[in-house]
């Protein structure tokens, strides 16, 4: 696969990226070995419709960095009208989580798995913007565990050429019946002894594809290399929450403890992703130990 050459304006459109996330400097041959030939990729699938790109990744591989800097290049260098947002923008409301809470099963207090989104709200937006209309898309801020008040919400104002939607267990292939009988840790073996919880979340799944990720055009997988680092990324992410929080924003942020039982809730959807996206992805990008991205595993 080719290397594109980018226009200098766009070279250093990448650049202050890279050093507003605080990147290494090394990211500059990710950007260019990985990103520039992976837009082109994207945009070969462009027609005349609203094209939409799914794209799936654990906690911590880099999903919303790459959705970030596919966002300004493309709209820098070839002009599209680009709308990008995350599943997690639209995670129900701590109110609405405590109702799901009593009604379900007590583990959907926790934000993460289907079930603990807004799916119609989801839904409409998606339809909006694939039709060609504007909308409002949610923003939830994880410090405080619920979602901005509505007037720090994106407006998308006009009709966009492309939709970049990311996600965790976007695609994710839906278990059957037989596969979620075992508990797969102890917070299903002790917490989920019925199956209710996963079951639900495994039906919820489900209603995502029916509703949502079987409209993409495409799919592109960051794949980790195993569910151990993806704890360890998470942990990262963590850390950064706690840096970057406002004060008295702290109560939300977990300790090692709490996220070790938190990321518990994703396990099982996470290593049946891990095992199995990538043989249906239309593109997977592995990613190392160290974050870096050597490859494009095109299979369009």
């Amino acid at each position: 696969m080719t290397k594109p050459t980018w226009s200098s304006t766009t070279q250093m459109l990448g650049s202050s990226l890279i050093k507003e996330l605080r990147l290494p400097s090394s990211f500059k041959e990710t950007m260019q070995g990985i990103y520039a030939p992976l837009i082109e990729l994207v945009l070969s699938q462009k027609q005349n419709d609203v094209l939409f790109i799914s794209i799936n990744g654990a906690q911590g591989t880099g999903k919303s960095t790459l959705t970030l800097f596919l966002k300004q290049l493309i709209e820098a260098e070839f002009q599209h009208r680009v709308a990008a947002f995350s599943l997690d923008d639209f995670y129900l409301t701590r109110t609405q989580r405590e109702d799901l809470s009593q009604q379900v099963h007590p583990l959907f207090i926790t934000r993460g798995v289907p079930g603990t989104h807004d799916l119609d709200l989801l839904a409409s937006s998606m339809e909006s913007l694939l039709d060609g209309q504007g909308c409002s898309i949610p923003r939830f801020n994880k410090a405080i565990d619920d979602r901005y008040d509505k007037s720090d919400w994106l407006n998308v104002n006009k009709p966009v050429d492309i939709i970049l939607f990311e996600g965790w267990c976007n695609n994710s292939p839906v278990q059957t019946a037989e596969e979620l009988i075992k508990p797969i840790n102890e917070l299903e073996a002790n917490e989920d002894k019925q199956g209710i919880w996963r079951h639900y979340c495994n039906d919820m799944l489900a209603q995502y594809h029916s509703r949502i990720f079987s409209r993409a055009d495409m799919c592109i997988m960051l794949k980790a290399p195993d569910f151990e680092h993806i704890f360890e990324w998470r942990r990262l992410q963590e850390q950064k929450l706690r840096e970057d929080a406002r004060p008295g924003q702290h109560d939300r942020i977990m300790n090692d403890e709490q996220l070790k039982r938190f990321i518990q809730h994703y396990e099982r959807i996470s290593r049946h992703t891990l095992e199995t996206l990538p043989n249906t992805a239309d593109v997977v990008l592995p990613v190392a130990e160290d974050h870096s991205i050597t490859e494009i595993v095109d299979q369009t």
